[in-house]
């Protein structure tokens, strides 16, 4: 099972000084607090390994570390992805070790407080690098790593050994920095490492240590043709370092063995504090059942109503009783089918395990299955299994078992997302049809609020939809002249607003014919935002619309919050002057999908790809919607979240039946749930079955 650790960052107090008013501020609050990272790692390579092994070490350490930067003499033109490579443009060994310590002082000095340094056939466990590190005094003259005797000369006392890397404390870089240049011209060496120790052990008097503070840099020479996941010494599983790696397949080799072997001691290590959480809990004053199932795992939510009491879902192995659409049972397939197989199999490994080796179960049927999730802990089950149960002298029974298996929520993944900004300027449409010519006035008061008087980088364009007749008719009674008017009143109170509007004439109301309007008037780098009319819309939205849609990455369909009927939410209360975002007061409308935040580029993209379908089936212009578009016809991230700056008031809404099926019932279950709260329904319900009864 996969554990998920919280690591918690705690800032220390720290005392503020007030500086000057004309004094230059530091760029960042790290800087002017002396904040450093903890571990710059730098690998030495060559021109001949950089794209072979130089590559090999990246793809193990570097998404263990923050930073990692490759040095070398010279180079092809070719950069391997995602490295940081520094060319000092000289092949020799001496000169590309002075020229990489010269660069990290320059550059680095001032934001690290340890530096390793390693070739790039040496392989290392960044995991108990970092731990290292994280244990050693910053305030120390370290040189750390596989000490060597100097080899000649007259210099007396011991350099770290490159192949095995080392560790440079940022103290003792900063004493050796005047002395550099004299390194350079004075000290000869044949190696690299020998002359760097040279140099360090001559002006610091600094020698190189393989154990500092109770702390010991441990690793490991591998033999020829040597196999990692033979090797089992003491001094191989505990090796920080590994020496010489001859290619890069043997790299990964070595980094898979090391990752199994940190991964039994997580485990190990798991189980340990479960042991302890047990025996404490036995002190504890409800006993044992203080202790959480599975121990160490958050307990499970507790209801505070009965609204708030999470469902079970029954399931068998080839039927749900749990539906999208609302049926009753509808087929087990696809992921919920994995996931139903994933559960049986591992509940029937670890039965085994639990049974072995007196008894060996095997799996005949699954009588009864039972999951939901819990949102604090992750996903519940809890199954009936028939099982045949074989003794060591091969007699069987059937048998049944209840088992309850727990799938927690895994690591936290951060995925990479493109840069955007708040400076966009957001196409607001707004649809209008003759039933909404009475809502205007009051989106217009919230909307100059919030984007006229701010000066919002936004434009809103009205789209009046007339039907045939009403169009027939527009010269001589216009239908929206109304709405026109206070467009022209608007635009008079704020001479640099402009209020555009664009006219269609349709029988059949879609998103989609309306958007094939207004996309082939507006650049391919519009974002638009579809909005309602029924809808109050704030600028700190708008900002979000921005953050949230990415231009051939997201699509953003936000959630708002619908007021519920204020006959039946307030009923025998007086009406309040502000709706506060409560439960009694209306609900996050997840059914309905009528505002969208997107690019105009991936609208054409998307409809593009329709293209072909429509010419099959013409209704689907008029049965989807935009958020059914992008679903099927986009490879886009559509992006679904509440939006608190978004309240849309009640009234009554007519779903159109030429819609899909699946859309038409959204619109009917976002009807029947905007009505009112429960406990105000079941009250209402109960006057009337008096009235009735009476």
């Amino acid at each position: 099972m996969t554990f998920l650790l919280l690591a918690v960052s705690i800032i220390n107090t720290v005392t503020m000084h007030i500086f000057p008013a004309l004094s230059c501020r530091a760029k960042y609050i790290s800087t002017e607090l002396g904040i450093r990272e903890r571990l710059f790692v730098g690998i030495l390579t060559s021109k001949s390994t950089l794209s072979t092994l130089a590559v090999a070490v990246n793809r193990t350490i570097s998404h263990h570390l923050d930073s990692v930067a490759f040095f070398t003499g010279s180079r092809d033109r070719k950069v391997p992805h995602g490295m940081f490579v520094v060319t000092h443009g000289d092949e020799r060994h001496i000169w590309n070790m002075y020229q990489t310590v010269r660069y990290i002082l320059n550059h680095f000095i001032s934001e690290y407080d340890y530096f390793y340094l390693a070739q790039d056939d040496t392989y290392t466990q960044a995991d108990r690098l970092k731990a290292l590190v994280g244990h050693l005094s910053v305030d120390r003259l370290l040189y750390m790593g596989s000490p060597e005797e100097f080899d000649g000369g007259q210099t007396w006392g011991r350099y770290c050994y490159g192949g095995f890397g080392y560790l440079l404390s940022r103290g003792l870089l900063l004493t050796l920095q005047p002395f550099l240049e004299n390194c350079r011209n004075d000290i000869v060496s044949a190696r690299p490492d020998e002359w760097l120790g040279r140099c360090i052990v001559q002006y610091t008097n600094t020698h190189c240590v393989h154990q500092h503070e109770g702390l010991q840099y441990y690793h490991f020479e591998l033999g020829k043709n040597s196999d990692p996941s033979k090797e089992d010494s003491a001094e191989f599983r505990n090796a920080l370092t590994v020496h010489p790696v001859s290619d890069p397949e043997q790299m990964y080799r070595l980094h898979k063995h090391f990752t199994q072997i940190e991964l039994q001691r997580t485990y190990q290590e798991i189980h340990k504090l479960q042991a302890e959480i047990k025996n404490v809990s036995v002190l504890a004053f409800d006993g044992n059942r203080s202790a959480t199932w599975p121990i160490g795992i958050t307990p499970p939510f507790q209801p505070k109503t009965r609204f708030e009491v999470l469902r079970w879902d029954y399931f068998t192995e080839d039927q749900i009783y749990s539906c999208v659409d609302g049926s009753p049972k509808c087929e087990l397939r696809g992921i919920d089918k994995q996931d139903v197989s994933d559960v049986i199999e591992v509940a029937m490994a670890e039965l085994n395990r639990k049974y072995k080796p007196m008894i060996h179960l095997k799996k005949q049927q699954l009588l009864n299955g039972y999951r939901r999730f819990d949102p604090t802990r992750g996903m519940e089950y809890t199954l009936d299994l028939q099982l045949e149960a074989v003794n060591q002298k091969g007699r069987s029974c059937s048998i049944t078992k209840r088992v309850c298996l727990l799938r927690p929520l895994s690591r936290i993944e951060i995925i990479p997302m493109p840069y955007v900004t708040e400076a966009s300027r957001v196409h607001v449409i707004l649809p209008i049809t003759f039933q909404d010519r009475e809502l205007v006035r009051q989106f217009l008061e919230v909307y100059a609020a919030n984007a006229f008087v701010t000066g919002e980088n936004a434009i809103l364009t009205f789209l009046f939809i007339y039907k045939s007749h009403e169009a027939q008719q527009v010269n001589r009674d216009d239908i929206f002249a109304s709405v026109k008017a206070q467009i022209t009143t608007y635009e008079r109170r704020f001479p640099a607003v402009r209020i555009p509007w664009i006219s269609v004439k349709t029988e059949s109301p879609s998103q989609i014919k309306f958007m094939d309007v207004i996309s082939k008037k507006h650049p391919v780098d519009t974002l638009f935002f579809v909005a309602s009319v029924k809808t109050n819309v704030k600028s700190e939205f708008l900002n979000r619309c921005r953050m949230n849609s990415i231009s051939n990455w997201q699509v953003f369909f936000p959630v708002h919050f619908q007021n519920f009927n204020p006959d039946i939410a307030y009923y025998n209360e007086p009406l309040p002057k502000t709706v506060d975002l409560v439960k009694e007061a209306g609900l996050f409308d997840r059914s309905s999908f009528d505002e969208a935040c997107f690019h105009n580029s991936d609208y054409m993209a998307a409809r593009t790809r329709m293209a072909s379908d429509l010419q099959e089936n013409e209704e689907l212009l008029e049965s989807l919607d935009l958020y059914d578009m992008f679903v099927k016809y986009s490879t886009l991230h559509v992006f679904r979240a509440v939006e608190p700056s978004l309240l849309r008031h009640y009234s009554h809404q007519q779903c159109n039946p030429r819609l899909s099926e699946e859309t038409y019932q959204r619109c009917m279950q976002n009807t029947l749930e905007g009505l009112g709260p429960r406990s105000k329904l079941a009250v209402l319900l109960f006057e009337l079955e008096q009235g009735n009864s009476t």
